[in-house]
This record gives C-alpha cells, sequence and structure tokens, in this order.
C-alpha cells in the first residue's frame, strides 16, 4: 500500500510543471514554423506572466472566502483543462490568423496561456491537498515535480532536431521564365518524431497526473494530517519547493514557495533556528532574488533564440532540453550539499551572471557571433546556457531556505521578490526585442558574417 502511495504521489506530481517546461524545450522545433520566428521566446515569457493570473485568484479566494473553494475540484479542473489544452496543441500549434495585417499564432498564444495557467495554479492547489497526506508521500511528490522538468527535456533529446540544408529554388521575376533567379533557401530535415507527437507525449503525462490523483483522492482517510517536520535532516522540501520553477516559467515556481513554507509554518514542527541576518544581508539577498529570477525568467529566456539559433538548430535544441534537465539536477545538488553562506552563494551568483553575460553577448551579436560555424562555438554556448541554469537554479533553491529558517514574513516577500524580478525581466526585454529589433535574426544558409 505504501509504495503504491508513493508511486500515485510522484506520478500526480508530474503534472506540476511538465507542459510548460515541455513547450521551452519544444521551441527549437516551433520557431521555425511559426511567423514569430526567433522571437517567439519574449512571447512565452510575457504569456507565461500573464497567467499567475490563476494563483492570485485562488489566494484571493481562500483570503476573501475562506472554505468556498472546493479544493478537490479545483484540482480536477486544472487538470482537465492541462490535458485539453496539451491535445488541441497537436492539432492547432501551427494555425495562424492575421492580426494588424501580419500573420500571428493565436491559437498557439492562446493555449499556451491555458497551459501556463494550469501549471501556475497548480502551485496553491496541489500543496494543499498533498498536506493530507503524511509527510514522506509529500516528498515523493517533490520528486515527481522534479521529474516534471527532466522527462520532457530527455524526451526532446530523444527527438532530435531537424538538421537545415540549403537547397537551391527557383524565384520568377515575371513571365519572362529565361530571367528566373535561382536563390538558395534553407530547408529543415524532419526530426524523429514531430511535434504533434510530442505534445499527444504532454497530454498523456497530464492525464497520467490526473489519474494519480483521482486514486489519491480515493484512498481512505485512515491517517492523519502531516504534522511533522517533513525532512529534519536535509532541507529537501524547502530545496525543490524553492528550485522547480520552469525556464521560462519560472516565476510559477517561485510563486509556490510562499504557499508551500506557509503550509509548513501552519503545522507543528520543531522550532528552525533563526539565522539572524543583518538588514545589509538581508537586502543582498533580496537583491540576489530579483536579478536570479529577473535572469533566468525573463532578459536571457527572451534572446535564446538569438544566442543559439546562429550555431544551428542543434545548438539550440541541446540548449534547451539540457538547460530544462539542469534545474531539477541543481535542487537534488542542492538536496545532498545544501550550503548557506551568503559569499558563497554570492561568489555562485556571480558566476551564473558571467555565463548568462556571455549569452547576452552572443544574442545582440546575432547573426554572426563568436566561433561561429564551429564545434567549439556550438559547444560553447551549449555548456554556458547548462551552467548558467543550473548555477544560478542552487542560488534560488538556498535562498528559498534561507528564508525558510527566516519567518513566514521573509518567505512571503521573497515570493514577491522573485515575481517582481520575472516581471520586470519580462518587460525590459519584450520592447527590446520586439519594438526596438535590438536583437537581428539570421538564415542558415543565406547569412554572410565576416571572417
Amino acid at each position: 500500500m505504501s509504495l503504491r502511495i508513493h508511486l500515485l504521489a510522484c506520478c500526480f506530481g508530474l503534472g506540476s510543471w511538465v507542459a510548460v517546461n515541455g513547450l521551452w524545450v519544444e521551441l527549437p522545433l516551433i520557431v521555425n514554423t511559426l511567423p514569430e520566428g526567433w522571437e517567439l521566446p519574449s512571447y512565452l515569457t510575457v504569456i507565461i506572466q500573464l497567467a499567475n493570473l490563476g494563483p492570485l485568484l485562488v489566494t484571493l479566494m481562500h483570503k476573501l472566502c475562506p472554505g468556498r473553494l472546493k479544493e478537490r475540484a479545483a484540482i480536477y479542473c486544472v487538470l482537465s483543462i492541462g490535458v485539453l489544452a496539451c491535445i488541441l496543441l497537436a492539432f492547432s500549434w501551427d494555425e495562424t490568423t492575421v492580426v494588424a495585417a501580419a500573420s500571428r499564432s493565436t491559437a498557439f498564444f492562446i493555449l499556451t496561456f491555458f497551459l501556463a495557467l494550469v501549471d501556475c495554479t497548480s502551485s496553491v492547489t496541489f500543496l494543499p491537498f498533498m498536506m493530507q497526506l503524511p509527510a514522506h508521500y509529500i516528498t515523493t511528490y517533490f520528486i515527481g515535480e522534479g521529474l516534471s522538468g527532466f522527462i520532457p527535456g530527455l524526451v526532446a533529446l530523444g527527438q532530435g532536431v531537424g538538421m537545415a540544408k540549403c537547397v537551391n529554388a527557383t524565384q520568377s521575376s515575371g513571365n519572362l521564365t529565361e530571367e528566373d533567379m535561382y536563390i538558395v533557401q534553407t530547408q529543415f530535415l524532419p526530426p524523429n518524431f514531430s511535434t504533434e507527437v510530442f505534445f499527444f507525449f504532454l497530454a498523456a503525462m497530464m492525464c497520467i497526473s490526473l489519474a494519480a490523483f483521482s486514486a489519491l483522492n480515493r484512498l481512505p482517510r485512515t491517517f492523519e494530517l502531516s504534522t511533522e517536520n517533513l525532512v529534519p535532516d536535509t532541507d529537501t522540501v524547502a530545496s525543490v519547493c524553492s528550485g522547480l520553477d520552469n525556464h521560462g516559467a519560472v516565476t510559477e515556481g517561485e510563486n509556490s514557495n510562499p504557499k508551500c513554507h506557509s503550509e509548513e509554518s501552519g503545522q507543528a514542527r520543531p522550532q528552525l533556528a533563526k539565522s539572524g541576518h543583518s538588514v545589509f544581508q538581508l537586502t543582498f539577498i533580496y537583491f540576489m532574488v530579483v536579478w536570479v529570477n529577473g535572469a533566468t525568467n525573463g532578459l536571457l529566456t527572451s534572446v535564446q533564440t538569438y544566442s543559439c539559433m546562429p550555431y544551428g538548430n542543434l545548438a539550440y535544441h541541446l540548449s534547451a532540453a539540457l538547460a530544462s534537465c539542469a534545474n531539477p539536477v541543481a535542487c537534488i545538488v542542492a538536496m545532498f550539499f545544501p550550503k548557506r553562506s551568503l559569499v558563497l552563494l554570492g561568489v555562485l551568483c556571480l558566476i551564473g551572471s558571467v555565463f548568462g553575460g556571455y549569452n547576452m553577448a552572443m544574442a545582440t551579436m546575432s547573426p554572426c557571433p563568436l566561433l561561429q560555424g564551429s564545434a567549439l562555438g556550438e559547444a560553447i554556448i551549449v555548456l554556458s546556457w547548462v551552467f548558467f541554469t543550473g548555477i544560478l537554479s542552487y542560488v534560488k533553491v538556498m535562498v528559498g531556505v534561507i528564508f525558510r529558517d527566516e519567518s513566514h514574513s521573509a518567505l512571503m516577500w521573497c515570493g514577491a521578490a522573485a515575481q517582481t524580478g520575472s516581471l520586470l525581466g519580462s518587460a525590459i526585454m519584450f520592447p527590446l526585442v520586439n519594438v526596438y529589433n535590438l536583437f537581428q535574426s539570421g538564415d542558415f544558409c543565406n547569412t554572410k558574417c565576416p571572417l
């Protein structure tokens, strides 16, 4: 019975962030089809920010109408919307409409909003339900939440990416066929399986989560609510809860932190020692929260295409997939090697920012970044994105642990700072990419870069 509940709790956690994580790792294939092209990630970061309306409404319902919101019904609704949105994406992700005389991916944007709404809202609905189970099952739930980012990354690696090749094409110059011109066009070869299949895979993952929740909901209530400290010796829950957020959604994961910790603080557990940080130290930590979330959830994710695509589809594909896997790996590292030293976290934040600075520099140099066309350049940009994501994810995890030991109020402000950073990052980059066009896209076959 215990093993079965562990398995169900893990499968239930899979549905928390699998949809948004899946969208990010599939972008290397999508950007070559949708009319927004390389600007697509900047649109997604804004859409995901808007989806935070879901947890805001749930929180307001709990505050203004306590007891009126039916938790189980809300979870059934959230997961069902996720399944439906994934299925609709499989059939209509590449459908476009004309808006303001330009072709736009309206179906993709609308369905992405609902998927982000599902994942954001899961942060404030799944955890309260899991708190009804004994504490060791909650830890298993967070393992499933980590796998919601890891599994789509692995599947995307197996999917591969369509390699680009240059083909000759004829461009007619009127009725005089003898004056027809030959041009070179970029043609993308198909991956191992299509984007539609990948979206059906995401729908299947959501169905597994829905089935697991249904099974958990039918368990006999023969046990008491969890009142013990979840993991006394290691900060597992705090670590995973703080660090599991999306590559391009990652704000939402941070939004789950206050809820997660507030649920814990409401239980009777051993008193944690107060860290007693000074005002200067707390200011420094809050600054790190704003900066790290702004960088990972807005500034860099908005221009990942400009940073990676000049090196080819494979470089972008590996950067997106491996960075998605780096996030849960960083949480596991933090679980076994928790380091709360502010000096160390500051150094790690600086190192991660250096990798982020390199990524941003390559994006500003697009479509002709350093070492373009070389295997070394491709390897460096992929590793830079993996280390950028992994190191800053570790910093976010440990900052969440520090604030958990401070107070409930500190956690609330940590969530607000994380949201502020993510919102600022997205708001800054969207006009720079889409209005002022500071970043230039290129073409694999027709872009001529100086040697």
